[in-house]
């Protein structure tokens, strides 16, 4: 729902490969109402994964792709590691800027390629096979 222009996405629990799709549905049916700004209120997330982080650079590039304004309240210490260990730290801040687009699709990027070289590291390796 739309109050004023805004649209608020208040998320909490875990932020995980089984939760990260609910992330585009409730971008999606906010945008569809069309906000002039979308709020994340990422208060009461309490374990965000690469799916998680990606579900939000993803959700980011969409809602700045569309013209929306994006303020986010409350990153945890958890979430806000993440960011850091990705160089996107400063990519969620009370409102993001539309130049901002090139560095979400780039880190975007590096976790798509972290998450490639985590499932290669993790395959075993016999003698003779690829």
């Amino acid at each position: 729902m739309v109050h004023a222009g805004v649209a608020r996405v208040t998320l909490s629990g875990e932020l995980d490969l089984d939760t990260a799709p609910l992330v585009h549905n409730a971008v999606a049916d906010c945008l569809a109402e069309q906000p002039t700004t979308l709020c994340f209120d990422l208060t009461d997330i309490s374990f965000c994964d690469c799916a998680g982080l990606g579900s939000l650079l993803t959700a980011r590039l969409t809602i700045l792709g569309e013209g929306v304004d994006l303020v986010v309240e409350g990153i945890g210490s958890q979430l806000r590691r993440l960011l850091s260990l990705i160089g996107a730290e400063d990519l969620f801040t009370p409102k993001a800027a539309e130049t901002d687009l090139g560095r979400a699709r780039w880190a975007s990027a590096a976790v798509a390629s972290h998450r490639v070289a985590e499932t290669e590291a993790a395959l075993p390796t016999r003698p003779g096979t690829f």
